[in-house]
């Protein structure tokens, strides 16, 4: 069996160049882009930071921790990322069928994701007022300081160097719980 780890953050906090760092750390492993499991959405889609997207944004939580999962039963360590709030962490756990897993949210100020948001390049996403909206539940949501990387002059590098120790010292560990939801 691998293992999995979650990072999540805002838009522009640096989550999916920090992943791709983490990755290519393990020998067997998968990245898992969550941005692609609103990509499959096509009629009726609705903007994911939007409060009437709730049940499209639970589906497709269930998919993704789904297939996630399924890569993790499969012996692939895998690092997921995407914007998985502390509301949707336990239903992304049960989701995946694990017993565990690692959860690391990268939370550096406004500032730095609007900017960084703002000169994207190739990039589906860049909107400033969703980005404010998404750091705002990030920042005033209850997420235990172990699991929350928030400084605004690292780099990458050492972002992912932080986030590695804290999970190889199992300060990133969340445990498990039984499926809460379903697509009905």
């Amino acid at each position: 069996m691998g293992s999995l780890l979650i990072v999540s953050g805002p838009p522009g906090s640096g989550k999916s160049t920090v992943a791709r760092l983490l990755v290519e750390r393990f020998e067997r492993s998968v990245l898992v882009e969550g941005d692609a499991f609103f990509a499959f959405l096509a009629a009726g889609a609705i903007e994911p930071w939007l409060p009437e997207s709730h049940h499209q944004n639970q589906v497709v939580t269930e998919v993704a921790a789904r297939a996630t999962g399924a890569f993790v039963h499969g012996g692939y360590d895998t690092v997921y990322d995407g914007v998985v709030g502390p509301w949707f962490l336990q239903a992304f756990i049960a989701g995946t069928g694990l017993d565990q897993l690692g959860y690391a949210v990268i939370l550096p100020s406004l500032d730095v994701c609007l900017e960084r948001v703002r000169t994207r390049v190739a990039h589906g996403f860049d909107d400033p007022d969703a980005t404010s909206s998404m750091h705002r539940q990030f920042a005033t949501a209850a997420i235990e300081e172990r699991h929350v990387v928030a400084d605004d002059a690292a780099t990458p590098d050492v972002i992912a160097s932080a986030i590695w120790d804290r999970r190889s010292r199992g300060l990133l560990n969340v445990p498990g719980v039984r499926p809460q939801f379903s697509a009905e």
